[in-house]
């Protein structure tokens, strides 16, 4: 019997006159992962399908486990469409299968001769037949038996998976992710891939105050990243000339949010250079000095670009298991420190003014040093499985 991966679109199917752009996204992303497998890919408005090579069946399903926009998935037999057939089929199916189970049919096409709920109770007799160690249980049977009945084929399944959900890289336009190394950020990256959204990282680095291994940290958190997205591009900015300004000029309690405002402002030229709608971070409400919501409100101030924070509302132990669930973590916790954390004043203010930040960033020509830092950003093209460092990138 052929085998082929059935595929459910779930969330895609709450989209009208746009649905068959969402499916053929899917559909191309999926052509993109898959591209150096033996499949082939075919797509309807309520399903898509994949024939594989039997050998390459574990491949085909972690690569899938990747790919954002599919709800569920199933592994079926795919036989001919005639009674003798799917008898033949569901006796090899069911036959080392024990304790409780029952039929489930589905007649798409009508001209087949018997109605789903008497071709049920039929298989199932046949099933009691050829094999004595099962039971009928309708309520809570230990396997189910879908029989999904087309015109000239019929699918024959067991197992239901999960995928990822959400909606397919693309559908959304491009967005900008401020990726430090820590926990958060690669979490909100992954959250808004999730939502269709391609990003770009951007991380900014102060050499000699940040550390090469601090550097090769982002670029190995993007690379687990760019296992959902066909690739990622990370930018670089050289952050010292402004954090070193900051600390020397400004009132110590602010340099935290004054830094934060000076990222804030390179991240809106960053997106309006690569043609990006929003400004992406790993910011959580209240779990640090920047991110009460007076900090948030006194930095936000410095853009009109949309802010996401996608993990906002989660505590720390939610998003750490989100990371662990990615495999982030273990990269994230590696004892290399980047520009947020390397010059933390021992009492950051939590509830700063606007005014104050103002008073204080008139102390030094910040906007040419915006501009200076823009025309030197290092861009690199991140790749699932790449092994390069930063070194042997530029």
């Amino acid at each position: 019997m052929e085998k082929v991966v059935l595929i459910k679109y779930g969330e895609l199917t709450t989209k009208k006159g746009n649905r068959k752009f969402f499916i053929n996204t899917l559909y191309q992303n999926l052509q993109k992962k898959l591209n150096n497998l033996h499949v082939k890919i075919s797509r309807d408005i309520s399903r898509m399908y994949i024939e594989f090579e039997e050998n390459e069946l574990d491949v085909v399903l972690e690569k899938m486990n990747q790919v954002f926009g599919i709800h569920t998935y199933q592994v079926a037999s795919k036989i001919p469409t005639n009674i003798e057939e799917i008898e033949k089929n569901i006796i090899e199916l069911m036959k080392d299968k024990t304790g409780t189970f029952k039929v489930d049919t589905k007649r798409s096409d009508k001209k087949f001769p018997v109605q789903s709920t008497e071709f049920s109770r039929q298989m199932g007799g046949v099933i009691l037949k050829n094999n004595s160690s099962l039971s009928v249980d309708v309520h809570n049977p230990d396997t189910t038996l879908f029989i999904e009945i087309l015109e000239r084929f019929t699918y024959l399944y067991t197992d239901t998976f999960y995928g990822l959900g959400g909606y397919p890289v693309g559908t959304q336009p491009r967005g900008m992710l401020m990726l430090s190394g820590g926990i958060d950020s690669p979490v909100a990256g992954y959250l808004s891939l999730k939502r269709g959204i391609k990003i770009e990282a951007v991380y900014f680095e102060a050499i000699p105050h940040t550390s090469i291994e601090a550097r090769n940290k982002v670029i190995d958190l993007c690379k687990k990243l760019s296992c959902y997205a066909e690739k990622i591009n990370l930018h670089i900015i050289p952050f010292t000339e402004i954090q070193e300004a900051i600390y020397k000029e400004c009132n110590l309690e602010y340099c935290i949010t004054i830094m934060r405002r000076m990222m804030y402002r390179i991240m809106e030229q960053m997106a309006k250079r690569h043609k990006a709608l929003a400004i992406i971070n790993g910011e959580s409400i209240g779990q640090v000095a920047s991110q009460t919501l007076t900090s948030m409100n006194v930095i936000n101030s410095v853009t009109s670009m949309p802010v996401i924070r996608p993990v906002a509302c989660l505590d720390k132990l939610e998003i750490i298991d989100l990371a662990k669930k990615i495999d982030t973590y273990d990269i994230s916790i590696l004892p290399y420190e980047d520009c947020c954390t390397v010059f933390v004043p021992k009492h950051p203010v939590i509830n700063p003014s606007l005014q104050e930040c103002l008073e204080n960033e008139k102390k030094f020509d910040y906007e040419a040093m915006i501009q200076n830092v823009l025309k030197n950003v290092d861009t690199i093209v991140i790749q699932e499985n790449m092994e390069n460092t930063y070194q042997d990138l530029l």
